[in-house]
């Protein structure tokens, strides 16, 4: 009677029977009105009639099923409800009533509610058995009921949900439009807006509860009510059931087992995750295609991506929401998998290559991706694991950026969980997939050749990271790669117990190094390895470079590779990279090798070789980078003198003392820094009294060091301990150079802090000591730069007087000496040559100071060092003609060290005397040419460029000379010239005149490499940027200039001696690729506009001279014209707006559709239409005219640059290849000829592919290959489903090939590449078994249908060849697609085609 009291308030028996029939054969498809009293009425129950009434037949529906489960069954409810009179027709509709109202547009929080119950309601009423018998049964009032959720829950949530959707990186290239809103839905969409804003929380907590109830409705009816007959009703349960896994966050694990009683669930993900455990019961249809079905939907919720019916899925923003649900999918699956066993292993396989094949780009869907695969792969046997590993492998291959990068973060995954034994797989020939070493050597490591820059850069960071990872055997695997003896790091337990596979770590237990022979690794394959990681170092992509220097200090820090300067010196270089986050990222991993090995003075030295240069380094925030780590190491760690150190302060010791001995070539780095310090107050009393108490110990050097670089910015020093420190010195007998020199320059910075008899007292001691001119050559001028700083004060003139009396007097002594050496008859023959040496250092660093005190005999006894005409000297007579060289005289006998040091000193004597300069610059100029001392012209080189900066205009008329030192017989005089030239040029003193910038081209091409890619380093990163269009207005002088070539009336007209145009050719064939690498090198750093121009130029000033034969076509001409037509053809001069892929460039493809992006894309295809546009409107009406006239004047002299008009043609009319007649309107004959070497270039390029494949393909396969073409595919026999298995295409042979970078490689290398070519992955591979052959994840005796019913096909080979010879391809179509007929193979021999074509 309680069932029957809850019926009540629905007035069954009031609706009109007609109304009742109409809902009927409406099918439950629309709302049918109804009378309004009616309605009230209806109303008037509300929530709390339809509560009751739900908790009233589900009492009824339990005790009916205990009944029915002791006594048989039982028709109670339907009893009841017969004999009262209650039609379940009516009652149908009437529920039917308020489920239709839900759907409505606007309904009210009562509607919902209201509707909700009803759906509940019926759904009880079809889970009590006899409900298809009494005809309450309706689908698709079921599917209306059982989707209620959606339509009931506030949309606000969704829309947002919609607005945070990400769309998806699967792409393909084409931008989808969007859909456009019309004002009026505008305006609704506001208006419900407003609606949905009313809900207050405690009506979104009616609706929630009311949600509640209706899933477990549709729970309880999914427990008692089978679905085998209905796999309709079955799949929108799954789809259902997968929405509501995002509808609230659930806190805490799921435990997923069977509850007693659905009520004891209490969120609705948790009844989701039951209804779908339900959906895979046998009662509801076949378990594998529930399975098949379910693992489709969870796909999407692991892969974070929104799926509608149709279209392609949505990325979702992975909050914690979704992240939470995320995970929860994963153990389900895992869950699913422990209780069904093998059933589910089949589909686990296939929902793993499904993750991976949907996976996209962005790196945080990515790494969650990864894990989950990592997960799921943990509930597979070893033999399934092996499988999926294998699939893995060829999956790594795809021709997707995206996959490949994924596999590699499978891998990742993976190495983090324990190894797998091989005594656990049952199939030998797959165990080899199992080991951790598999993972890293064929799959990681291969990925460091990927043609995609991301990929590799990616690859060489995991690599990096696989170092740091718990596990012995990682270690083993990457010291296989890379170490040359198999140097392994091995627990000692391990040697003991002689096991090899245990997951132990090396950070926790005792371990050491010991030298293993290992049969699969040698020392060639090593240092190849080796030697390409120091290559894609210096890759032209960023992110390799990045990657590949953490890879390297990985490789460091763990002792894989020996610290060797050639392997730190690579790491140190990179601090000075032109990219920005290369530089920081070279400082940080200095830092970091710098950590792990503090001891190490090779390590400490390519540290300071990193960062210190940094410090002056253009961006200011590497600068500030720089600056952070040495006050880090070095400043800081300045604490008191004590007998105990701790390792941070002797490092900063060890590597202080590095910068006062081996590396003190960068300590004028170091000094930049000093300055910055000091306005941020670093240099406080209490630092200085610290570096003043080491100045007594074994860090005195470091000590003084620093001291020397503070002390001028520091108000109190200690002046007491340094002028002890002082006398100590002046007293010993053996002074170190390096403290001598910083303790001078303490004292120099101090002077002004001194009273006069102290400065008297030090002035004495300092002029004794350089008269004794015992002292190195640093001493000197750190001792004369110290007697300066003494005598300065603010009275020039006493200045002045005071170092014309110390400085004069030390010129004086050294004129003296030399005089005695010179000028007496028997002088140089007991000649102590570094005291000769000396004399002259002290006399050109004094003359310095006092010029007024340099007499004539002094100029001409520095003269005599180099020629040997005393008895000029002797009586004062006028000096020689300056226009002969110093080496015309007659030659002395004076070492040739001496003559380079009075070289020098002659330089500083003519510093400060502007008519020695005019007197000597024609004696350095002729010498550079004549003299045969290196040193001497070395030094005469530095001098010239130095009286350039103060008499520049003088100078200028001499740079000639000193650019024809770049093509000088010494190297070391070919890099002088080309730094020091370089300074004057970027400062402005010296400018672009004359053939310097062509002289400057062949450094380019030096024979040196060192020398060539300094030249290069100086033009971009120097000289270009400050002034662009440099390369632009010297271009096509270059063609004259390097031929050789001077009949044109305007270019090649500078005046060169006939040495020098012999000396700066390159004419000639021998040179011909000299040249052309100095054409390539300047058109790569061309603009598109520069290009365009320059084509243009070309075309007016050469083919037009020759077209209209104002150039004679003679042999010169010939050579000439020819050459353009091979610059016209080269690559680098193509517009890049047309020749660049659009959205990616360097073999990367797009993968993200983003707006961004798409954006770029756009405007790259609209500007490339534009631009070709512009081009062949230029070329139509400038360019072909030209090409016709000179082709009939080639014709008519018969010249065999016809070749090269015909090249040129042919690389101009690729882009056009449909408009060649338009373009050749003029000239029919022209028009053919081009299509016909069109034609015949493209069957070429085509036959040479074919023979390529060919010889690939027949060459020897690499053993991983061998053994996976003899390896059959049958695995574990699966059960019948249609879930096809995605299968990795073949990977395309430029996969394989290295980067631009790599193309110089050894033989074995290049063997192994070829061999990497030739290998074919495995596919959708099929055992011949006559009409029953089948996909290798597929089932036999099953009909394949798409994978998961969407329209996405499995996937092949592009390749389309079978790793088995007897072996066929299968390929899943879509149902909907009418079955094509026998294939036709098109298979033709190259042999036999070039033996047509022959025939033709």
């Amino acid at each position: 009677m309680d069932l029957l009291n809850a019926l009540q308030f629905l007035n069954l028996n009031q609706i009109p029977q007609d109304w009742v029939d109409a809902v009927w054969d409406l099918e439950f498809t629309e709302r049918k009105p109804i009378e309004d009293i009616i309605e009230d009425k209806l109303r008037a129950g509300g929530e709390k009639s339809f509560r009751s009434l739900y908790y009233s037949l589900l009492d009824h529906a339990a005790e009916q099923q205990q009944s029915a489960g002791r006594d048989g069954a039982s028709q109670g409810v339907w009893v009841i409800l017969g004999e009262n009179g209650v039609s379940l027709k009516s009652l149908v509709a009437v529920l039917s009533h308020f489920v239709l109202a839900v759907r409505a547009k606007g309904a009210s929080v009562q509607q919902r509610v209201c509707g909700l119950y009803a759906a509940s309601v019926y759904l009880l009423l079809l889970g009590i058995p006899g409900s298809i018998a009494n005809k309450v049964f309706h689908e698709v009032l079921l599917d209306t009921c059982s989707d209620l959720t959606t339509h009931c829950w506030p949309q606000e949530s969704g829309r947002k949900r919609k607005k945070d959707c990400l769309k998806s990186s699967q792409a393909d290239g084409k931008r989808s439009k969007p859909q456009r809103r019309d004002a009026p839905e505008t305006e609704m969409d506001e208006e419900e807006e407003e609606e949905e804003l009313q809900f207050s929380g405690q009506d979104l907590i009616k609706i929630r509860d009311a949600i509640a109830h209706l899933v477990q409705s549709l729970l309880h009816l999914l427990q008692t009510f089978p679905l085998k007959d209905r796999p309709h009703i079955a799949s929108n349960c799954a789809q259902i059931f997968s929405k509501l896994l995002y509808f609230e966050l659930v806190l805490g694990e799921l435990t997923f087992a069977a509850p007693r009683d659905v009520s004891e669930l209490r969120s609705v993900p948790e009844m989701a995750f039951y209804g779908l455990k339900l959906l895979c019961s046998p009662k509801h249809g076949d378990q594998k295609e529930s399975l098949r079905r379910i693992f489709h939907r969870l796909l999407y919720v692991i892969l974070m991506m929104n799926k509608d019916h149709s279209g392609k899925p949505s990325l979702l923003v992975p909050n914690q929401a979704i992240l939470t649900t995320r995970d929860q999918a994963v153990h389900f699956v895992c869950h699913l998998v422990d209780e069904l066993k093998e059933l589910a292993l089949p589909f686990l396989q296939i929902l793993l290559q499904h993750i991976c094949f949907q996976m996209v780009e962005k790196s945080e869907y990515r790494n969650h991706g990864a894990q989950a695969v990592g997960m799921l792969t943990s509930h597979m046997a070893s033999t399934d694991y092996a499988h999926f590993i294998k699939w893995l492998f060829n999956f790594s291959g795809h021709s997707k950026m995206v996959h490949r990068l994924f596999s590699v973060d499978v891998v990742m995954v993976l190495l983090e969980h324990p190894e797998r034994s091989l005594d656990e797989c049952q199939d030998l020939e797959s165990a080899r997939f199992l080991p951790h070493k598999f993972l890293i050597q064929d799959l990681l490591f291969a990925r460091r050749m990927d043609i995609s820059p991301t990929v590799q850069g990616h690859a060489l960071s995991c690599l990096a990271q696989c170092l740091e990872l718990p596990s012995l055997n990682v270690t083993r695997a990457i010291h296989n790669l890379f170490s040359a003896t198999g140097a392994q790091t091995v627990l000692e337990e391990d040697l003991t117990a002689g096991s090899s596979s245990s997951q132990k770590t090396y950070r926790t237990l005792p371990f050491k190094t010991v030298e293993l022979s290992i049969a699969d690794s040698s020392s060639c394959d090593a240092k190849e390895n080796l030697a390409l990681l120091l290559r894609r170092i210096r890759d032209s992509k960023t992110n390799v470079r990045k990657a590949a220097l953490q890879a390297l200090v990985g490789l460091l820090k763990h002792s894989v590779i020996p610290t060797t300067w050639e392997n730190l010196e690579t790491l140190s270089e990179r601090s000075r990279d032109p990219a920005v986050s290369v530089k920081k990222k070279a400082l940080q991993c200095l830092g970091e090798i710098l950590a792990a090995k503090p001891k190490d003075i090779v390590v400490q030295k390519a540290w300071l070789h990193g960062v210190v240069p940094a410090v002056v380094d253009s961006e200011n925030s590497v600068q500030d980078k720089a600056l952070e780590v040495l006050d880090q190491v070095l400043l800081s760690q300045v604490k008191p003198e004590n007998h105990h150190l701790d390792d941070s302060q002797k490092l900063a010791w060890d590597l202080l003392d590095l910068l006062c001995n081996e590396c003190q070539d960068i300590s004028r780095y170091f000094s930049r820094a000093f300055p910055i310090w000091s306005k941020e107050n670093k240099f406080s009393p209490t630092f200085i009294s610290n570096l003043i108490s080491h100045t007594e110990t074994d860090h005195a050097a470091g000590a003084w060091l620093l001291l020397s670089k503070v002390v001028a910015s520091v108000s109190k020093v200690p002046y007491g301990k340094i002028l002890d420190a002082w006398d100590t010195m002046v007293r010993s007998k053996s002074v170190n150079v390096t403290n001598c020199c910083h303790i001078l320059s303490v004292i120099g910075d101090i002077a002004s802090h001194l009273n006069e008899d102290t400065k008297d007292r030090i002035v004495v001691d300092l002029m004794s000591w350089l008269k004794t001119s015992s002292l190195s050559l640093e001493v000197i001028s750190a001792a004369t730069q110290s007697l300066y700083q003494l005598g300065c004060s603010d009275d020039i003139k006493r200045t002045q007087a005071f170092l014309n009396q110390h400085c004069g007097e030390l010129v004086s002594v050294c004129e003296a000496y030399l005089t005695s050496i010179i000028l007496t008859e028997n002088g140089t023959q007991n000649l102590n040559e570094d005291l000769m040496i000396k004399h002259l250092h002290t006399l050109g660093v004094a003359s310095l100071h006092c010029p007024a005190k340099v007499g004539r005999r002094t100029v001409l006894l520095v003269e005599s060092v180099l020629t040997s005409h005393s008895e000029k000297l002797a009586d004062c007579q006028e000096e020689l003609p300056a226009s002969l060289p110093l080496s015309h005289f007659r030659e002395n006998s004076l070492p040739a060290r001496i003559k380079a040091h009075g070289a020098i000193a002659l330089g500083k004597l003519c510093l400060q005397h502007e008519e020695l300069v005019q007197k000597y610059l024609p004696v350095f100029a002729r010498e550079l040419e004549v003299s045969t001392e290196v040193a001497v012209r070395n030094n005469i080189v530095v001098i010239m460029c130095d009286l350039c900066v103060r008499y520049t205009n003088i100078v200028d008329h001499y740079i000639p000379n000193i650019s024809a030192c770049l093509r000088d017989d010494e190297a070391v005089i070919r890099e002088q010239t080309l730094i020091m030239l370089t300074n004057l040029l970027q400062e402005e003193f010296v400018k672009w005149k004359g053939s310097l910038f062509f002289r400057f081209m062949m450094a380019l091409v030096d024979p040196v490499p060192a020398i060539a890619s300094l030249c290069e380093y100086c033009l971009l990163h120097r000289l270009l940027k400050k002034n662009p269009e440099m390369f632009n207005q010297h271009f096509i002088e270059c063609i004259f200039h390097f031929n050789s070539y001077s009949k044109h009336k305007s270019y090649n007209k500078f005046p060169q001696s006939e040495r020098e145009k012999v000396q700066f050719s390159l004419k000639g064939a021998q040179h011909k690729e000299k040249r052309f690498r100095i054409y390539r090198f300047l058109l790569e750093h061309f603009t598109d506009a520069q290009r365009f121009n320059t084509t243009s130029k070309i075309n007016q000033t050469i083919l037009a001279c020759f077209a209209d034969e104002e150039l004679p076509l003679d042999a010169d001409g010939a050579e000439i014209l020819s050459e353009t037509f091979n610059v016209l053809s080269l690559k680098e001069l193509k517009l890049q707006a047309i020749s660049a892929p659009a959205g990616g460039a360097g073999g990367e493809e797009p993968e993200e559709e983003n707006v961004a992006t798409m954006t770029k894309v756009v405007l790259q295809v609209a500007q490339k239409k534009v631009v070709s546009q512009v081009q062949k409107k230029a070329l139509i009406e400038n360019t072909v005219p030209l090409i016709i006239s000179l082709k009939s004047l080639l014709e008519q002299k018969r010249s065999p640059v016809l070749k090269e008009l015909m090249g040129y043609l042919q690389v101009m009319m690729q882009d056009y290849r449909s408009e060649v007649k338009e373009f050749f309107a003029g000239d029919a004959q022209l028009a053919a000829e081009v299509e016909f070497a069109l034609k015949t270039a493209e069957k070429k390029r085509e036959m040479q592919e074919q023979m390529q494949n060919c010889s690939l393909t027949s060459d020897a396969q690499t053993p991983a290959a061998k053994n996976l073409e003899q390896r059959s595919p049958a695995k574990r026999p699966l059960l019948p489903f249609n879930f096809a298995t995605p299968q990795p295409p073949h990977p395309s042979t430029t996969l394989s090939r290295l980067a631009l970078t790599d193309r110089r490689l050894c033989p074995s290398r290049q063997e192994e590449q070829s061999r990497s070519k030739s290998m074919t992955l495995e596919k959708t591979a099929i055992v011949k078994r006559g009409v029953n052959d089948r996909a290798f994840s597929t089932p036999k005796g099953f009909n394949i249908s798409l994978t998961f019913n969407e329209g996405l096909s499995a996937i092949f080979s592009d390749q389309g060849a079978s790793l088995s010879r007897e072996s066929s391809v299968l390929h899943v179509r879509s149902n909907e697609q009418p079955a094509p007929g026998p294939r036709r193979w098109n298979v033709l021999s190259p042999l036999r085609h070039s033996k047509t074509s022959s025939r033709v």
